[in-house]
């Protein structure tokens, strides 16, 4: 079994929590720039790929593509070795961030929880198509 969907835009990193005292308390939440994007992946999953769900205690194995937009100052033939995969994003967010991001967006929603993720790969590339390619499948071997 395997899924592929797209998120459109450019693609976010799992922002680290945010902590704050209160009185003797310490409340934690996740930042709303990561609430929104995890929000637009499950809803791009629903929209593309419905409610499928893999079955408990599958083994899966999650890959990410992420694209991102080539800055506009760039020179014409920076974006042609851009585009080409020859000069690949050394930029912010980090590929890990990004995976952890759909990971938890997808945790509850087509797997019971993410710790079933055995097997994660992430690659960036500049495109002039921002957005993720997310392909989830059951790992085999």
């Amino acid at each position: 079994m395997k899924i592929e969907f797209t998120v459109a835009g450019e693609p976010q990193g799992k922002q680290r929590p945010r902590f704050a005292k209160r009185g003797q308390y310490i409340s934690v939440r996740t930042p709303e720039k990561t609430k929104d994007y995890e929000e637009n992946i499950w809803a791009a999953f629903w929209e593309q790929c419905g409610n499928v769900t893999f079955p408990e205690g599958s083994q899966l194995e999650l890959r990410v593509l992420a694209f991102f937009k080539i800055p506009k100052s760039t020179s014409k033939r920076k974006q042609a070795a851009m585009l080409s995969g020859e000069i690949r994003p050394t930029k912010k967010p980090d590929i890990d961030n990004v995976l952890k991001a759909v990971a938890d967006a997808l945790n509850g929603v087509c797997y019971k929880d993410d710790s079933c993720i055995v097997k994660m790969s992430g690659e960036k590339f500049y495109s002039d198509n921002p957005r993720i390619v997310v392909i989830l499948k059951i790992c085999t071997k």
